[in-house]
């Protein structure tokens, strides 16, 4: 059967079966077999790693369009698929517990992505993100690429990414960098993401980004093109910082107003986030045609969504377009809703309508409350049985 093979998936946990299974379909003899093979997935999710040296180094790949290798996957013939694949459109290694001598090195990774010039899509995580770029000056033209997404080490990450001469726009790019400093972000992440939203038009529409961030190190900010046609293209950035060690609350907080800075903020109109350190009053300020809103785990207390009355903006609405609030898993200060009704009122007093939803856990909100919030907006949405009596 091996040569009317189109496709080869395979995942597992067990190894053995991934051994028996593979070696079946290596050919005795180098080049003799799976030239139709056009798609290849595998995934190995066991402690054990499985090497697939032998398969590479003796098959014909010449139609291969599709490379993804994830897991515990042993690899040492890295040269031979440089010089067998020519018509590939996407590529994606996720090596994480193989030796380093499985991993390809900067020059086999860019033989490989200078024989394949259709490449569309390219996914490099972990071990699979060489760690020598930097001693390089070769440069790789990508002009077809349209989704490109890289995982590693910060220093590693970004003298790779800059060894891509990629096209003007893409259609995803997914960054996700580990231990990163105060200064990798402001002075290198957050230039390069200001050019790249800066060259595609596209993010001069209306975006919606989503932040996630926890005390524990861990931040999330993706930026989408909110498209009027479900037809059309919605390009999407994604940036994600893992901190290993535990950081103070106003480092995380930093890292979160950094990582938005490059960001057009003009067309952001839908903002959802998830985040343990609270919207820092200059995120918001800074988009004021926000007209959706959604926070996750709020605390509501005094001077909620309004501004510092010691800041550089006292008497300034934060949220001027707003038109829809979402807040959920909601923490209680003083075991008061004041704080809430105060913000809508203040939010409400030029006549402008807002509507209101609270979701997840909501502690019990008393009838008299229901009714003041029910007065100030034009609809107002809550989890059934929320209600007390007084």
């Amino acid at each position: 059967m091996q040569d009317t093979l189109r496709q080869v998936h395979l995942t597992t946990y067990h190894y053995r079966t991934l051994t028996l299974i593979i070696s079946s379909l290596t050919p005795d003899d180098e080049g003799g077999q799976n030239d139709n093979i056009e798609s290849i997935i595998w995934r190995n999710d066991g402690f054990t790693s499985v090497d697939v040296s032998n398969f590479f180094a003796r098959s014909r790949l010449s139609k291969l369009r599709l490379l993804d290798l994830t897991s515990n996957l042993l690899v040492s013939s890295w040269d031979r698929l440089a010089s067998q694949t020519t018509l590939l459109t996407a590529l994606r290694l996720h090596i994480g517990m193989s030796p380093p001598s499985s991993t390809p090195t900067t020059s086999q990774l860019f033989s490989i992505l200078a024989s394949n010039p259709n490449l569309r899509e390219l996914k490099l995580a972990k071990a699979a993100l060489p760690s020598d770029a930097g001693g390089s000056t070769i440069k790789v033209p990508l002009r077809n690429l349209k989704v490109l997404s890289l995982m590693g080490e910060f220093r590693h990450l970004f003298e790779f990414l800059h060894r891509l001469i990629l096209p003007q726009v893409l259609d995803e790019i997914r960054l996700a960098v580990s231990d990163p400093t105060a200064e990798d972000i402001s002075q290198g992440l957050a230039p390069y993401m200001r050019d790249y939203f800066q060259r595609d038009p596209r993010f001069q529409d209306a975006l919606e980004i989503s932040c996630h961030s926890s005390t524990y190190g861990l931040i999330s900010i993706v930026v989408g093109v909110v498209c009027a046609q479900a037809t059309t293209p919605a390009p999407q950035v994604s940036l994600k910082v893992a901190l290993t060690h535990t950081p103070p609350q106003n480092t995380v907080e930093q890292f979160v107003v950094d990582l938005i800075a490059p960001i057009p903020r003009e067309p952001v109109i839908s903002f959802i986030a998830d985040i343990d350190t609270g919207l820092p009053e200059e995120v918001l300020f800074a988009m004021p045609n926000i007209k959706m809103l959604s926070i996750c785990n709020v605390e509501l207390s005094k001077g909620f969504l309004q501004p510092n009355p010691d800041g550089p903006h006292p008497n300034t609405k934060l949220l001027p377009s707003l038109r829809s609030l979402s807040l959920g898993h909601i923490i209680l200060s003083d075991g008061s809703w004041d704080h809430l009704v105060t913000y809508l009122a203040h939010q409400t007093s030029d006549s402008r309508s807002i509507s209101l939803k609270l979701f997840g856990y909501v502690p019990g909100i008393r009838l008299e409350v229901v009714d003041k919030i029910k007065h100030l907006v034009e609809e107002f949405a809550y989890p059934p049985g929320s209600e007390v009596e007084e």
